[in-house]
Protein backbone atom coordinates (compact mmCIF):
# COMPACT_ATOMS: atom_id res chain seq x y z
CA UNK A 1 0.00 0.00 0.00
CA UNK A 2 2.77 2.08 1.29
CA UNK A 3 4.26 2.25 -2.69
CA UNK A 4 1.09 2.62 -4.18
CA UNK A 5 0.03 5.79 -2.01
CA UNK A 6 3.79 6.90 -3.03
CA UNK A 7 3.07 6.66 -6.75
CA UNK A 8 0.08 8.05 -6.58
CA UNK A 9 0.89 11.10 -4.80
CA UNK A 10 3.86 11.47 -7.17
CA UNK A 11 1.52 11.50 -10.05
CA UNK A 12 -0.82 14.12 -8.43
CA UNK A 13 2.25 16.13 -7.10
CA UNK A 14 3.54 16.24 -11.13
CA UNK A 15 -0.39 17.63 -12.31
CA UNK A 16 -0.69 19.36 -9.98
CA UNK A 17 2.65 21.06 -9.96
CA UNK A 18 1.91 22.48 -13.90
CA UNK A 19 -2.10 22.80 -13.54
CA UNK A 20 -3.21 24.43 -10.29
CA UNK A 21 -5.08 27.68 -10.31
CA UNK A 22 -4.89 30.52 -8.01
CA UNK A 23 -7.26 28.98 -6.01
CA UNK A 24 -4.61 25.77 -5.59
CA UNK A 25 -7.62 23.42 -7.62
CA UNK A 26 -6.28 21.45 -10.79
CA UNK A 27 -9.56 20.76 -12.85
CA UNK A 28 -9.14 17.16 -15.16
CA UNK A 29 -10.82 16.01 -18.30
CA UNK A 30 -12.06 13.43 -15.95
CA UNK A 31 -15.79 14.59 -15.66
CA UNK A 32 -16.03 15.13 -11.54
CA UNK A 33 -12.49 14.71 -10.46
CA UNK A 34 -10.40 17.45 -8.82
CA UNK A 35 -7.29 17.84 -7.14
CA UNK A 36 -6.30 19.92 -4.46
CA UNK A 37 -2.88 21.73 -3.64
CA UNK A 38 -2.08 24.27 -0.86
CA UNK A 39 1.79 25.39 -0.16
CA UNK A 40 0.62 26.42 3.48
CA UNK A 41 -1.94 26.00 5.83
CA UNK A 42 -5.14 28.16 4.94
CA UNK A 43 -7.66 29.91 6.89
CA UNK A 44 -11.47 29.18 7.02
CA UNK A 45 -13.17 28.36 3.76
CA UNK A 46 -16.76 27.99 3.02
CA UNK A 47 -18.54 26.10 0.98
CA UNK A 48 -21.69 24.26 0.52
CA UNK A 49 -20.37 21.28 -0.86
CA UNK A 50 -21.93 17.90 -3.09
CA UNK A 51 -21.73 14.35 -1.69
CA UNK A 52 -18.21 13.71 -2.90
CA UNK A 53 -14.86 11.75 -1.94
CA UNK A 54 -11.52 13.18 -1.46
CA UNK A 55 -8.21 10.89 -0.54
CA UNK A 56 -5.53 13.05 0.96
CA UNK A 57 -2.15 12.09 -0.05
CA UNK A 58 -0.18 14.30 1.72
CA UNK A 59 -0.46 17.28 4.89
CA UNK A 60 -3.81 17.73 6.85
CA UNK A 61 -7.42 18.97 6.82
CA UNK A 62 -10.16 20.04 9.48
CA UNK A 63 -14.06 19.91 8.37
CA UNK A 64 -17.10 20.69 10.04
CA UNK A 65 -20.80 20.50 8.96
CA UNK A 66 -23.21 21.67 11.20
CA UNK A 67 -21.71 20.58 14.77
CA UNK A 68 -20.03 18.13 13.41
CA UNK A 69 -16.13 18.40 12.57
CA UNK A 70 -13.94 15.69 11.36
CA UNK A 71 -9.71 15.76 11.07
CA UNK A 72 -7.72 13.87 8.44
CA UNK A 73 -4.44 13.37 7.26
CA UNK A 74 -2.18 12.03 4.36
CA UNK A 75 -4.03 8.33 3.72
CA UNK A 76 -7.15 8.88 5.34
CA UNK A 77 -10.15 9.54 2.76
CA UNK A 78 -13.15 12.25 3.57
CA UNK A 79 -17.07 11.17 2.46
CA UNK A 80 -19.50 14.30 2.54
CA UNK A 81 -22.12 12.54 1.87
CA UNK A 82 -25.45 15.10 1.23
CA UNK A 83 -25.45 18.54 0.61
CA UNK A 84 -23.83 20.17 3.24
CA UNK A 85 -22.59 23.80 4.37
CA UNK A 86 -19.17 23.14 5.47
CA UNK A 87 -16.34 25.45 7.15
CA UNK A 88 -12.74 23.82 6.01
CA UNK A 89 -9.12 24.85 6.87
CA UNK A 90 -5.96 23.04 5.87
CA UNK A 91 -3.94 22.29 9.00
CA UNK A 92 -0.89 21.30 7.91
CA UNK A 93 0.96 22.28 4.73
CA UNK A 94 4.50 23.70 3.48
CA UNK A 95 5.94 24.37 0.70
CA UNK A 96 8.38 21.45 1.06
CA UNK A 97 5.94 19.02 1.60
CA UNK A 98 2.62 20.82 0.08
CA UNK A 99 -1.18 19.74 1.01
CA UNK A 100 -2.18 17.54 -1.91
CA UNK A 101 -6.00 15.75 -2.31
CA UNK A 102 -8.13 13.97 -5.09
CA UNK A 103 -11.96 15.00 -5.19
CA UNK A 104 -14.46 13.35 -6.89
CA UNK A 105 -17.81 14.17 -7.03
CA UNK A 106 -20.54 11.16 -6.69
CA UNK A 107 -22.95 10.39 -8.87
CA UNK A 108 -26.36 9.18 -7.52
CA UNK A 109 -26.96 7.10 -11.05
CA UNK A 110 -24.20 5.54 -11.00
CA UNK A 111 -24.54 4.45 -7.41
CA UNK A 112 -27.97 3.38 -7.93
CA UNK A 113 -27.35 1.21 -10.84
CA UNK A 114 -24.38 -0.51 -8.90
CA UNK A 115 -26.70 -0.94 -5.74
CA UNK A 116 -29.05 -2.63 -7.43
CA UNK A 117 -26.69 -4.88 -8.36
CA UNK A 118 -25.09 -5.69 -5.02
CA UNK A 119 -27.34 -5.83 -2.82
CA UNK A 120 -26.33 -4.69 0.90
CA UNK A 121 -25.47 -7.34 3.16
CA UNK A 122 -28.39 -7.90 5.87
CA UNK A 123 -30.60 -5.45 4.03
CA UNK A 124 -33.82 -5.54 4.90
CA UNK A 125 -37.22 -4.89 2.81
CA UNK A 126 -38.37 -1.28 2.61
CA UNK A 127 -34.94 -0.05 4.10
CA UNK A 128 -34.34 2.83 1.16
CA UNK A 129 -37.76 4.79 2.29
CA UNK A 130 -36.32 5.04 5.70
CA UNK A 131 -35.26 8.80 6.55
CA UNK A 132 -31.56 9.83 7.05
CA UNK A 133 -32.24 11.13 11.09
CA UNK A 134 -29.26 11.07 12.90
CA UNK A 135 -26.77 9.70 10.13
CA UNK A 136 -23.48 12.16 10.05
CA UNK A 137 -22.73 14.05 6.71
CA UNK A 138 -19.18 13.65 7.01
CA UNK A 139 -17.23 10.54 7.45
CA UNK A 140 -13.24 9.88 7.43
CA UNK A 141 -11.81 6.38 7.12
CA UNK A 142 -8.29 4.96 5.89
CA UNK A 143 -8.10 4.93 2.39
CA UNK A 144 -7.93 1.75 1.10
CA UNK A 145 -6.27 -0.08 -1.72
CA UNK A 146 -8.75 -0.78 -4.51
CA UNK A 147 -9.68 3.06 -3.87
CA UNK A 148 -6.26 4.17 -4.18
CA UNK A 149 -5.37 1.90 -7.36
CA UNK A 150 -8.02 3.38 -9.63
CA UNK A 151 -7.17 6.75 -8.14
CA UNK A 152 -3.46 5.62 -9.94
CA UNK A 153 -5.34 4.51 -13.05
CA UNK A 154 -7.26 7.87 -13.41
CA UNK A 155 -4.31 9.80 -12.68
CA UNK A 156 -2.13 7.64 -15.56
CA UNK A 157 -5.05 7.91 -18.20
CA UNK A 158 -4.93 11.96 -17.78
CA UNK A 159 -1.45 11.52 -19.54
CA UNK A 160 -3.23 9.82 -22.40
CA UNK A 161 -5.77 12.14 -23.65
CA UNK A 162 -6.75 10.56 -26.73
CA UNK A 163 -7.79 7.66 -24.53
CA UNK A 164 -9.84 9.93 -21.95
CA UNK A 165 -13.38 9.84 -23.83
CA UNK A 166 -13.22 6.57 -24.10
CA UNK A 167 -11.71 5.12 -20.39
CA UNK A 168 -13.11 7.63 -17.69
CA UNK A 169 -16.84 6.13 -17.49
CA UNK A 170 -15.83 2.49 -16.60
CA UNK A 171 -12.74 4.13 -14.36
CA UNK A 172 -15.17 6.39 -12.56
CA UNK A 173 -17.57 3.64 -12.17
CA UNK A 174 -15.07 1.27 -10.47
CA UNK A 175 -14.07 4.03 -8.44
CA UNK A 176 -17.72 3.89 -7.46
CA UNK A 177 -17.77 0.16 -7.04
CA UNK A 178 -14.74 -0.20 -4.52
CA UNK A 179 -16.36 3.38 -2.05
CA UNK A 180 -19.60 0.63 -1.94
CA UNK A 181 -17.89 -2.15 -1.23
CA UNK A 182 -15.40 -0.62 1.46
CA UNK A 183 -16.13 1.04 4.91
CA UNK A 184 -18.10 4.09 3.48
CA UNK A 185 -21.01 1.93 1.64
CA UNK A 186 -23.50 2.19 4.23
CA UNK A 187 -23.23 6.00 3.66
CA UNK A 188 -22.81 6.13 0.39
CA UNK A 189 -25.69 3.92 -0.43
CA UNK A 190 -28.45 6.03 0.43
CA UNK A 191 -27.21 8.63 -2.22
CA UNK A 192 -28.60 6.00 -4.80
CA UNK A 193 -31.99 5.07 -3.56
CA UNK A 194 -34.18 7.30 -6.14
CA UNK A 195 -37.10 7.33 -3.53
CA UNK A 196 -34.73 7.77 -0.66
CA UNK A 197 -35.04 10.79 1.73
CA UNK A 198 -31.35 12.00 0.82
CA UNK A 199 -32.40 11.75 -2.55
CA UNK A 200 -35.57 13.53 -2.47
CA UNK A 201 -33.88 16.37 -0.47
CA UNK A 202 -31.15 16.36 -3.22
CA UNK A 203 -33.64 17.37 -5.84
CA UNK A 204 -34.72 20.14 -3.67
CA UNK A 205 -31.11 21.55 -2.97
CA UNK A 206 -31.09 20.85 -6.95
CA UNK A 207 -33.31 24.02 -7.31
CA UNK A 208 -32.39 26.20 -4.35
CA UNK A 209 -28.45 25.60 -6.55
CA UNK A 210 -30.13 27.29 -9.39
CA UNK A 211 -32.53 29.51 -8.17
CA UNK A 212 -30.89 30.99 -5.04
CA UNK A 213 -31.06 34.43 -5.80
CA UNK A 214 -34.79 34.31 -6.32
CA UNK A 215 -37.91 33.79 -3.75
CA UNK A 216 -38.61 30.00 -3.58
CA UNK A 217 -41.80 29.63 -2.16
CA UNK A 218 -41.67 25.92 0.64
CA UNK A 219 -44.36 24.79 -1.10
CA UNK A 220 -42.63 24.55 -4.46
CA UNK A 221 -39.24 22.63 -2.74
CA UNK A 222 -41.80 20.07 -1.19
CA UNK A 223 -43.49 19.13 -4.25
CA UNK A 224 -40.14 18.79 -6.07
CA UNK A 225 -39.18 16.63 -3.27
CA UNK A 226 -42.45 15.06 -3.66
CA UNK A 227 -43.49 15.69 0.09
CA UNK A 228 -45.67 17.37 2.35
CA UNK A 229 -44.47 20.95 3.37
CA UNK A 230 -44.00 20.19 7.09
CA UNK A 231 -42.71 16.60 6.00
CA UNK A 232 -40.17 18.27 3.62
CA UNK A 233 -39.16 21.10 6.22
CA UNK A 234 -38.39 17.79 8.76
CA UNK A 235 -36.69 15.91 6.05
CA UNK A 236 -34.41 18.89 4.73
CA UNK A 237 -33.32 19.99 8.12
CA UNK A 238 -32.23 16.20 9.24
CA UNK A 239 -30.34 15.22 5.75
CA UNK A 240 -28.65 19.34 5.56
CA UNK A 241 -28.84 20.21 9.37
CA UNK A 242 -30.15 23.23 8.08
CA UNK A 243 -33.82 24.65 7.16
CA UNK A 244 -34.60 25.43 3.86
CA UNK A 245 -34.49 28.87 4.12
CA UNK A 246 -31.14 28.49 6.04
CA UNK A 247 -29.70 26.93 3.56
CA UNK A 248 -30.55 29.30 0.48
CA UNK A 249 -29.18 32.06 3.36
CA UNK A 250 -25.82 30.49 3.01
CA UNK A 251 -25.81 29.60 -0.80
CA UNK A 252 -26.76 33.60 -1.59
CA UNK A 253 -23.89 34.28 1.52
CA UNK A 254 -20.98 32.01 0.22
CA UNK A 255 -21.50 33.59 -3.69
CA UNK A 256 -21.53 36.82 -2.18
CA UNK A 257 -18.41 36.20 -0.44
CA UNK A 258 -16.99 34.46 -3.86
CA UNK A 259 -17.86 37.85 -5.90
CA UNK A 260 -16.15 39.98 -3.43
CA UNK A 261 -12.86 38.09 -3.52
CA UNK A 262 -12.51 36.77 -6.76
CA UNK A 263 -13.94 39.62 -9.28
CA UNK A 264 -13.68 42.49 -6.54
CA UNK A 265 -17.29 43.31 -6.07
CA UNK A 266 -18.32 45.96 -3.47
CA UNK A 267 -20.67 44.91 -0.43
CA UNK A 268 -23.99 46.26 -2.21
CA UNK A 269 -23.41 45.22 -5.61
CA UNK A 270 -22.39 41.30 -4.28
CA UNK A 271 -25.33 41.92 -1.79
CA UNK A 272 -28.37 42.60 -4.76
CA UNK A 273 -26.74 40.28 -7.04
CA UNK A 274 -27.03 37.75 -4.73
CA UNK A 275 -30.80 38.36 -4.44
CA UNK A 276 -30.80 40.50 -1.27
CA UNK A 277 -32.63 43.90 -1.28
CA UNK A 278 -31.25 45.40 1.74
CA UNK A 279 -27.60 46.08 2.39
CA UNK A 280 -27.94 46.00 5.85
CA UNK A 281 -29.84 43.03 6.17
CA UNK A 282 -27.21 41.46 4.01
CA UNK A 283 -24.23 42.75 6.29
CA UNK A 284 -25.39 41.74 9.28
CA UNK A 285 -26.16 38.05 8.09
CA UNK A 286 -22.94 38.07 6.56
CA UNK A 287 -21.32 39.19 9.82
CA UNK A 288 -23.28 36.27 11.80
CA UNK A 289 -21.84 33.91 9.24
CA UNK A 290 -18.02 34.80 9.06
CA UNK A 291 -17.33 36.28 12.12
CA UNK A 292 -17.07 40.14 10.39
CA UNK A 293 -18.65 42.69 8.32
CA UNK A 294 -18.04 41.89 4.67
CA UNK A 295 -15.82 44.72 3.82
CA UNK A 296 -13.50 43.72 6.62
CA UNK A 297 -13.75 39.87 5.96
CA UNK A 298 -12.36 40.13 2.61
CA UNK A 299 -9.51 42.22 3.28
CA UNK A 300 -8.69 40.10 6.61
CA UNK A 301 -8.86 37.28 3.46
CA UNK A 302 -6.58 39.22 1.45
CA UNK A 303 -3.95 39.70 4.19
CA UNK A 304 -1.92 36.33 4.03
CA UNK A 305 -1.09 37.04 0.28
CA UNK A 306 -0.50 40.83 0.98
Amino acid sequence: MDTLRDTLLDNITRYTQSHTDADGLAQTPIDGLVLIRAPTPSGLMYDISRPLVCLVLQGSKQVTAGTHTVSFTAGDSLLIAVDVPTVSQITQASIPAPYLSLALVLDPAVIADLTAQMPEPGATAGMPGRPAFGQPSLHVEPTEPEVADVALRMMRLLDRPAAIAVLQAQLVREMHYWLLAGRHGPAIRRLGWPEGHVQRIARAVAVLRADYAQPIAIERLASVAGMSPSSFHQHFRAVTSLSPLQFQKHLRLIEARRLMLADGASASSAAFKVGYESVSQFTREYSRTFGQPPVRDVRSARQPAA
